[in-house]
Protein backbone atom coordinates (compact mmCIF):
# COMPACT_ATOMS: atom_id res chain seq x y z
CA UNK A 1 0.00 0.00 0.00
CA UNK A 2 1.08 3.34 -0.94
CA UNK A 3 2.10 5.88 2.35
CA UNK A 4 0.01 8.54 1.13
CA UNK A 5 -2.89 5.79 1.10
CA UNK A 6 -1.84 4.73 4.49
CA UNK A 7 -1.60 8.17 6.23
CA UNK A 8 -5.23 8.93 4.62
CA UNK A 9 -6.47 5.48 6.44
CA UNK A 10 -5.31 6.28 9.38
CA UNK A 11 -6.62 9.77 9.52
CA UNK A 12 -10.16 7.99 9.12
CA UNK A 13 -9.53 5.62 11.66
CA UNK A 14 -8.65 8.44 13.66
CA UNK A 15 -11.18 10.64 13.34
CA UNK A 16 -14.05 7.88 13.22
CA UNK A 17 -12.74 7.51 17.04
CA UNK A 18 -13.49 11.05 17.75
CA UNK A 19 -16.74 10.57 16.20
CA UNK A 20 -17.72 7.88 18.07
CA UNK A 21 -16.49 9.84 21.01
CA UNK A 22 -18.71 12.60 20.61
CA UNK A 23 -22.41 10.80 19.22
CA UNK A 24 -21.41 9.25 22.97
CA UNK A 25 -21.44 12.48 24.98
CA UNK A 26 -24.17 13.45 27.10
CA UNK A 27 -24.40 16.77 24.91
CA UNK A 28 -24.37 14.70 21.70
CA UNK A 29 -28.50 15.39 21.47
CA UNK A 30 -28.68 18.83 22.26
CA UNK A 31 -28.05 19.83 18.47
CA UNK A 32 -29.42 17.60 16.22
CA UNK A 33 -28.33 18.63 13.06
CA UNK A 34 -24.71 18.09 14.44
CA UNK A 35 -25.86 14.89 15.58
CA UNK A 36 -27.20 13.76 12.77
CA UNK A 37 -24.14 14.88 10.29
CA UNK A 38 -22.01 12.89 12.76
CA UNK A 39 -24.13 9.72 12.38
CA UNK A 40 -24.20 10.53 8.62
CA UNK A 41 -19.95 10.53 9.22
CA UNK A 42 -19.42 7.59 11.75
CA UNK A 43 -21.89 6.03 8.38
CA UNK A 44 -19.64 6.62 6.04
CA UNK A 45 -16.80 6.08 7.51
CA UNK A 46 -17.21 2.75 9.41
CA UNK A 47 -17.07 0.43 5.84
CA UNK A 48 -13.42 2.30 4.84
CA UNK A 49 -12.30 1.82 8.41
CA UNK A 50 -13.62 -1.56 8.74
CA UNK A 51 -11.45 -2.63 5.68
CA UNK A 52 -8.35 -0.69 6.68
CA UNK A 53 -8.42 -2.63 9.91
CA UNK A 54 -9.16 -6.11 8.34
CA UNK A 55 -6.08 -5.10 5.73
CA UNK A 56 -4.05 -4.37 9.03
CA UNK A 57 -3.98 -8.20 10.25
CA UNK A 58 -4.08 -9.68 6.98
CA UNK A 59 -0.70 -8.13 6.68
CA UNK A 60 0.19 -8.73 10.49
CA UNK A 61 -0.69 -12.60 9.70
CA UNK A 62 1.33 -12.44 6.61
CA UNK A 63 4.65 -11.58 8.79
CA UNK A 64 3.93 -14.29 11.00
CA UNK A 65 3.55 -16.86 8.79
CA UNK A 66 6.70 -15.71 7.07
CA UNK A 67 8.65 -15.59 10.74
CA UNK A 68 7.41 -19.35 10.77
CA UNK A 69 8.21 -20.26 7.33
CA UNK A 70 12.36 -20.63 8.95
CA UNK A 71 10.64 -23.70 10.66
CA UNK A 72 11.40 -26.51 8.08
CA UNK A 73 8.52 -28.54 10.09
CA UNK A 74 6.13 -25.42 9.03
CA UNK A 75 7.81 -24.27 6.08
CA UNK A 76 5.13 -25.84 3.39
CA UNK A 77 2.20 -24.50 5.70
CA UNK A 78 3.83 -21.31 6.24
CA UNK A 79 3.97 -20.51 2.25
CA UNK A 80 0.68 -21.67 1.49
CA UNK A 81 -0.48 -19.27 4.73
CA UNK A 82 1.66 -16.52 3.31
CA UNK A 83 0.08 -17.06 -0.67
CA UNK A 84 -3.23 -16.87 0.57
CA UNK A 85 -2.69 -14.01 2.58
CA UNK A 86 -1.24 -11.41 -0.30
CA UNK A 87 -3.72 -12.57 -2.28
CA UNK A 88 -6.47 -11.33 0.59
CA UNK A 89 -4.21 -8.47 0.86
CA UNK A 90 -4.60 -7.45 -2.27
CA UNK A 91 -8.60 -7.83 -2.70
CA UNK A 92 -8.47 -5.56 0.21
CA UNK A 93 -5.90 -3.26 -0.73
CA UNK A 94 -8.43 -2.92 -4.43
CA UNK A 95 -11.39 -2.94 -1.90
CA UNK A 96 -9.79 0.06 -0.33
CA UNK A 97 -8.99 2.21 -3.25
CA UNK A 98 -12.62 1.90 -4.29
CA UNK A 99 -13.81 3.40 -0.71
CA UNK A 100 -11.25 6.58 -1.34
CA UNK A 101 -12.60 7.37 -4.38
CA UNK A 102 -14.68 10.60 -4.16
CA UNK A 103 -18.57 10.04 -3.84
CA UNK A 104 -20.77 12.08 -5.98
CA UNK A 105 -23.41 13.85 -3.23
CA UNK A 106 -26.20 13.85 -5.60
CA UNK A 107 -26.06 9.61 -6.20
CA UNK A 108 -28.55 9.08 -3.66
CA UNK A 109 -31.17 11.30 -4.79
CA UNK A 110 -34.42 10.67 -6.80
CA UNK A 111 -34.28 11.83 -10.43
CA UNK A 112 -36.36 13.78 -13.08
CA UNK A 113 -36.17 12.51 -16.45
CA UNK A 114 -36.62 14.44 -19.20
CA UNK A 115 -36.77 13.08 -22.71
CA UNK A 116 -37.14 15.10 -25.93
CA UNK A 117 -37.54 14.25 -29.47
CA UNK A 118 -34.99 15.86 -31.71
CA UNK A 119 -33.81 15.35 -35.45
CA UNK A 120 -36.66 12.89 -37.34
CA UNK A 121 -40.32 14.26 -36.80
CA UNK A 122 -42.76 11.86 -36.09
CA UNK A 123 -40.38 8.99 -35.90
CA UNK A 124 -38.30 10.24 -33.07
CA UNK A 125 -41.47 11.22 -31.14
CA UNK A 126 -42.35 7.83 -31.20
CA UNK A 127 -38.83 6.31 -30.32
CA UNK A 128 -39.01 9.03 -27.08
CA UNK A 129 -41.77 6.53 -26.22
CA UNK A 130 -40.04 3.86 -26.46
CA UNK A 131 -37.54 5.32 -24.44
CA UNK A 132 -39.77 6.13 -21.95
CA UNK A 133 -41.06 2.92 -21.67
CA UNK A 134 -37.42 1.62 -21.45
CA UNK A 135 -36.87 3.40 -18.50
CA UNK A 136 -40.33 2.70 -16.73
CA UNK A 137 -39.92 -0.85 -16.90
CA UNK A 138 -36.43 -0.33 -15.42
CA UNK A 139 -37.61 1.69 -12.92
CA UNK A 140 -40.38 -1.43 -12.38
CA UNK A 141 -37.43 -4.01 -12.24
CA UNK A 142 -35.55 -1.31 -9.36
CA UNK A 143 -38.83 -1.01 -7.87
CA UNK A 144 -38.98 2.53 -8.13
CA UNK A 145 -41.94 4.91 -8.48
CA UNK A 146 -42.59 6.87 -11.79
CA UNK A 147 -44.35 9.98 -11.08
CA UNK A 148 -45.14 11.90 -15.03
CA UNK A 149 -44.86 15.46 -14.62
CA UNK A 150 -45.48 16.95 -17.92
CA UNK A 151 -45.81 15.33 -21.56
CA UNK A 152 -46.87 16.76 -25.24
CA UNK A 153 -47.94 14.05 -27.24
CA UNK A 154 -46.51 13.44 -30.51
CA UNK A 155 -49.15 13.86 -33.40
CA UNK A 156 -48.64 10.04 -34.33
CA UNK A 157 -48.12 8.76 -30.86
CA UNK A 158 -44.80 9.15 -28.49
CA UNK A 159 -44.04 12.26 -27.36
CA UNK A 160 -42.53 15.64 -28.21
CA UNK A 161 -41.21 15.59 -24.55
CA UNK A 162 -42.27 13.79 -21.10
CA UNK A 163 -40.61 14.65 -18.07
CA UNK A 164 -40.87 12.22 -15.03
CA UNK A 165 -39.97 12.10 -11.46
CA UNK A 166 -37.92 8.43 -10.76
CA UNK A 167 -38.05 7.78 -7.00
CA UNK A 168 -35.75 5.46 -5.72
CA UNK A 169 -32.74 5.42 -3.85
CA UNK A 170 -29.65 5.41 -5.54
CA UNK A 171 -31.63 6.09 -8.50
CA UNK A 172 -28.70 9.60 -10.05
CA UNK A 173 -26.03 7.42 -9.45
CA UNK A 174 -27.62 4.32 -11.89
CA UNK A 175 -29.18 6.84 -14.18
CA UNK A 176 -26.99 9.64 -14.66
CA UNK A 177 -24.81 8.37 -17.26
CA UNK A 178 -28.23 8.04 -19.56
CA UNK A 179 -27.59 11.91 -20.24
CA UNK A 180 -27.10 12.74 -24.12
CA UNK A 181 -28.64 12.14 -27.34
CA UNK A 182 -29.43 8.79 -28.54
CA UNK A 183 -29.99 7.73 -32.00
CA UNK A 184 -32.73 5.02 -33.02
CA UNK A 185 -31.71 3.67 -36.74
CA UNK A 186 -35.07 1.67 -37.97
CA UNK A 187 -38.09 1.48 -40.17
CA UNK A 188 -40.84 3.59 -39.32
CA UNK A 189 -44.00 2.49 -39.57
CA UNK A 190 -44.90 4.58 -42.12
CA UNK A 191 -42.61 4.44 -44.70
CA UNK A 192 -44.44 2.55 -47.10
CA UNK A 193 -40.46 1.76 -48.89
CA UNK A 194 -39.10 -0.38 -46.18
CA UNK A 195 -36.50 2.57 -45.84
CA UNK A 196 -34.41 2.51 -42.74
CA UNK A 197 -34.83 5.87 -40.95
CA UNK A 198 -32.22 7.69 -38.69
CA UNK A 199 -33.71 9.85 -35.55
CA UNK A 200 -32.29 11.04 -32.01
CA UNK A 201 -34.18 11.64 -28.93
CA UNK A 202 -32.30 13.76 -26.24
CA UNK A 203 -32.15 12.85 -22.44
CA UNK A 204 -31.57 14.64 -19.46
CA UNK A 205 -30.95 13.11 -16.05
CA UNK A 206 -31.40 15.67 -12.87
CA UNK A 207 -31.11 15.21 -9.39
CA UNK A 208 -33.62 16.44 -7.57
CA UNK A 209 -33.18 19.14 -5.05
CA UNK A 210 -33.90 17.92 -1.32
CA UNK A 211 -36.00 20.48 -0.69
CA UNK A 212 -36.74 23.74 -3.34
CA UNK A 213 -35.13 25.52 -0.34
CA UNK A 214 -32.02 23.91 -1.35
CA UNK A 215 -31.67 26.17 -4.43
CA UNK A 216 -32.26 29.87 -4.08
CA UNK A 217 -35.47 31.25 -6.32
CA UNK A 218 -35.99 34.56 -5.40
CA UNK A 219 -40.14 35.34 -6.54
CA UNK A 220 -39.14 38.28 -8.29
CA UNK A 221 -37.31 35.94 -11.00
CA UNK A 222 -40.62 33.73 -11.20
CA UNK A 223 -43.29 34.26 -13.82
CA UNK A 224 -46.17 31.86 -12.42
CA UNK A 225 -48.92 31.13 -15.34
CA UNK A 226 -51.65 28.98 -14.57
CA UNK A 227 -53.91 27.87 -18.53
CA UNK A 228 -56.46 25.32 -19.14
CA UNK A 229 -54.75 22.11 -20.25
CA UNK A 230 -56.24 20.49 -23.07
CA UNK A 231 -58.58 17.51 -22.13
CA UNK A 232 -57.82 18.28 -18.72
CA UNK A 233 -60.49 19.75 -16.11
CA UNK A 234 -57.92 21.01 -13.57
CA UNK A 235 -55.42 24.05 -14.46
CA UNK A 236 -51.91 23.68 -15.69
CA UNK A 237 -49.17 25.94 -13.93
CA UNK A 238 -46.29 27.03 -16.02
CA UNK A 239 -43.22 28.84 -13.92
CA UNK A 240 -40.60 30.94 -15.75
CA UNK A 241 -37.40 31.36 -14.75
CA UNK A 242 -36.63 34.89 -15.88
CA UNK A 243 -32.82 35.17 -15.18
CA UNK A 244 -32.16 32.19 -17.39
CA UNK A 245 -35.10 31.64 -19.36
CA UNK A 246 -35.95 28.16 -17.81
CA UNK A 247 -39.31 27.38 -18.42
CA UNK A 248 -41.19 24.19 -16.73
CA UNK A 249 -45.12 23.36 -17.35
CA UNK A 250 -46.64 20.88 -15.24
CA UNK A 251 -50.49 19.19 -16.03
CA UNK A 252 -50.93 16.23 -14.37
CA UNK A 253 -51.78 17.02 -11.10
CA UNK A 254 -54.86 16.86 -9.45
CA UNK A 255 -54.93 20.11 -8.56
CA UNK A 256 -52.79 23.49 -9.47
CA UNK A 257 -51.55 23.68 -6.52
CA UNK A 258 -50.10 20.14 -6.52
CA UNK A 259 -48.70 21.01 -10.57
CA UNK A 260 -47.27 24.31 -9.14
CA UNK A 261 -45.35 22.35 -6.34
CA UNK A 262 -44.41 19.83 -8.87
CA UNK A 263 -42.96 22.43 -11.11
CA UNK A 264 -41.45 24.31 -8.43
CA UNK A 265 -39.86 21.00 -8.01
CA UNK A 266 -38.61 20.62 -11.62
CA UNK A 267 -37.37 24.07 -11.91
CA UNK A 268 -35.13 23.55 -8.74
CA UNK A 269 -33.72 20.59 -10.05
CA UNK A 270 -32.71 22.08 -13.19
CA UNK A 271 -31.48 25.32 -11.71
CA UNK A 272 -29.22 22.99 -8.83
CA UNK A 273 -27.68 21.24 -11.91
CA UNK A 274 -26.54 24.53 -13.81
CA UNK A 275 -25.41 25.64 -10.74
CA UNK A 276 -23.13 23.02 -10.00
CA UNK A 277 -21.72 22.74 -13.69
CA UNK A 278 -20.87 26.09 -13.43
CA UNK A 279 -19.24 25.93 -10.31
CA UNK A 280 -17.46 22.74 -10.91
CA UNK A 281 -15.96 23.21 -14.29
CA UNK A 282 -13.70 20.36 -14.23
CA UNK A 283 -17.44 17.93 -13.71
CA UNK A 284 -18.67 20.05 -16.44
CA UNK A 285 -16.22 19.67 -18.67
CA UNK A 286 -16.01 15.32 -17.71
CA UNK A 287 -19.89 15.41 -18.51
CA UNK A 288 -19.54 17.39 -21.38
CA UNK A 289 -23.07 19.19 -22.11
CA UNK A 290 -26.07 17.23 -20.47
CA UNK A 291 -27.93 16.94 -23.57
CA UNK A 292 -26.55 18.84 -26.72
CA UNK A 293 -28.92 19.11 -29.59
CA UNK A 294 -30.30 16.35 -30.55
CA UNK A 295 -28.68 15.92 -33.93
CA UNK A 296 -28.11 12.69 -35.44
CA UNK A 297 -24.76 13.00 -35.90
CA UNK A 298 -24.45 13.84 -31.99
CA UNK A 299 -24.80 10.67 -29.90
CA UNK A 300 -23.74 8.44 -26.84
CA UNK A 301 -26.02 5.52 -28.14
CA UNK A 302 -27.39 3.80 -31.20
CA UNK A 303 -30.37 1.55 -31.14
CA UNK A 304 -30.37 -0.25 -34.43
CA UNK A 305 -33.11 -2.23 -35.21
CA UNK A 306 -33.07 -4.47 -38.03
CA UNK A 307 -29.87 -5.57 -36.82
CA UNK A 308 -31.18 -6.44 -33.35
CA UNK A 309 -28.36 -4.31 -31.60
CA UNK A 310 -27.46 -1.70 -29.23
CA UNK A 311 -24.23 0.14 -29.24
CA UNK A 312 -23.25 3.03 -26.58
CA UNK A 313 -20.56 4.69 -28.05
CA UNK A 314 -18.48 5.94 -24.92
CA UNK A 315 -17.74 2.80 -24.05
CA UNK A 316 -17.75 0.80 -28.05
CA UNK A 317 -20.16 -1.91 -26.31
CA UNK A 318 -22.50 -3.48 -28.38
CA UNK A 319 -25.21 -5.78 -27.20
CA UNK A 320 -27.48 -8.25 -29.54
CA UNK A 321 -30.50 -7.88 -27.43
CA UNK A 322 -33.12 -5.16 -28.55
CA UNK A 323 -36.08 -6.53 -27.67
CA UNK A 324 -34.82 -7.24 -23.63
CA UNK A 325 -33.37 -3.46 -23.40
CA UNK A 326 -36.43 -1.80 -24.80
CA UNK A 327 -37.84 -3.84 -22.34
CA UNK A 328 -36.21 -2.11 -19.59
CA UNK A 329 -33.32 -4.76 -19.22
CA UNK A 330 -30.73 -1.90 -19.36
CA UNK A 331 -28.89 -3.15 -16.15
CA UNK A 332 -25.78 -4.42 -18.14
CA UNK A 333 -25.40 -0.91 -20.06
CA UNK A 334 -25.86 0.81 -16.47
CA UNK A 335 -23.47 -1.45 -14.91
CA UNK A 336 -20.82 -1.02 -17.40
CA UNK A 337 -21.05 2.56 -17.55
CA UNK A 338 -20.50 2.85 -13.84
CA UNK A 339 -17.71 0.59 -13.56
CA UNK A 340 -15.64 2.65 -16.68
CA UNK A 341 -16.43 5.78 -14.71
CA UNK A 342 -15.04 3.99 -11.27
CA UNK A 343 -11.91 2.38 -13.39
CA UNK A 344 -11.31 6.19 -14.75
CA UNK A 345 -11.31 7.55 -10.98
CA UNK A 346 -9.19 4.39 -9.71
CA UNK A 347 -6.60 5.68 -12.25
CA UNK A 348 -6.72 9.38 -11.43
CA UNK A 349 -6.45 8.18 -7.72
CA UNK A 350 -3.31 6.82 -8.93
CA UNK A 351 -1.54 9.49 -10.54
CA UNK A 352 -2.83 11.47 -7.52
CA UNK A 353 -1.10 9.17 -4.88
Amino acid sequence: MKPSIAAKLAQLSERLDEVGRLLSSEDATRDMDAFRKLNRERAELDPVVTLYHAHQSCAADIATALEMASDPEMREFADAEVKEGRARLEQLECDLQKQLLPKDPNDERNVFLEIRAGTGGDEAALFSGDLFRMYARFAERNRWQVEVVSESAGEKGGFKEIIARIVGQGAYSVLKFESGAHRVQRVPATEAQGRIHTSACTVAVLPEADEVGDVVLNPADLRIDTFQHINKTDSAVRITHLPSGTVVECQDGRSQHQNKAQAMRVLAARIKDRQEREAHGKIAAERKSLVGTGDRSERIRTYNFPQGRVTDHRINLTLYKMDAIMDGDIAELTGALMAEHQAEQLAALAEET
